[in-house]
């Protein structure tokens, strides 16, 4: 089952075109994504294989069952891919618990959406184990409702997680703001109908239809993502 934390408030805001924020997670709030490669890294260095630096491209951003199984076809690495799922799972989570880098401007957006009682959901690819622990230093009542990509039948990049988060909050995805890292993500927002905002981490994301491509969070808040939706909607129709 999806997990609900407590949030200041689910009131949408009245008057703005703008019904929610939804965020990814590592990469985008969260110092992660370096985390991920490198427990992978280690976890095939104990399997007896280096891992080319071409192939963090690939599997950034993308849900456990298609890195890990990307990795496995690549390296000819003789495990099964539940087995890798456990192993990777266990590796991150042990560098997590000695505590995760927010990224610059996470903790001010998150505050901000809090404070005006924004519905803001987590969505992630990454397993509930893990989203709980990374709570920890996102903090849980931060977020009205939180998405796990062993959580939905299908997760990113296709829309279902977005889906469901705006379902969830009552949302009409065309007036849900997405914030994202990779491009994984950024297509599944954009399957789902919402608007988006990519902030890449590793790999570079270019600008397009309904897509707005920022350097950094320090570059967003409410105001920006009010905005953002008023004039996307404006010029869809």
């Amino acid at each position: 089952m999806t997990s609900t934390v407590p949030a200041p408030s689910t009131r949408m805001a009245e008057g703005s075109a703008l019904q929610a924020v939804f965020l990814d997670m590592d990469g985008t709030l969260v110092d992660t994504e370096g985390f991920w490669w490198e427990a992978e890294a280690e976890v095939f260095a104990d399997l007896g294989h280096v891992l080319d630096e071409a192939w963090r491209d690939v599997v950034v951003g993308g849900p456990m069952t298609r890195s890990a199984g990307y990795l496995i076809k690549v390296t000819g690495a003789d495990i099964t891919l539940p087995e890798l799922t456990v192993l990777l799972n266990d590796r991150f989570e042990k560098r997590i618990g000695r505590g995760v880098p927010l990224m610059p401007g996470a903790a001010r957006l998150l505050a901000e959406l809090a404070a005006h009682e924004v519905p803001t959901a987590l969505v992630s690819a990454s397993h509930r184990r893990i989203i709980d622990r990374v709570l920890e230093s996102l903090g849980p009542e931060m977020f009205t409702l939180t998405v796990a990509g062993d959580e939905v039948a299908r997760t990113k990049p296709h829309p279902d997680p977005y889906l469901h988060a705006a379902a969830m909050l009552g949302a009409e995805p065309g007036r849900c703001a997405v914030v994202e890292d990779t491009a994984t993500g950024v297509a599944a927002a954009e399957a789902a109908g919402c608007r988006v905002v990519a902030v890449p981490s590793v790999a570079p994301i270019a600008p397009a239809r309904g897509r707005m491509v920022v350097g950094s969070l320090e570059e967003v808040d409410l105001a920006f993502l009010t905005t953002l939706i008023t004039r996307m909607n404006r010029t869809a129709h």
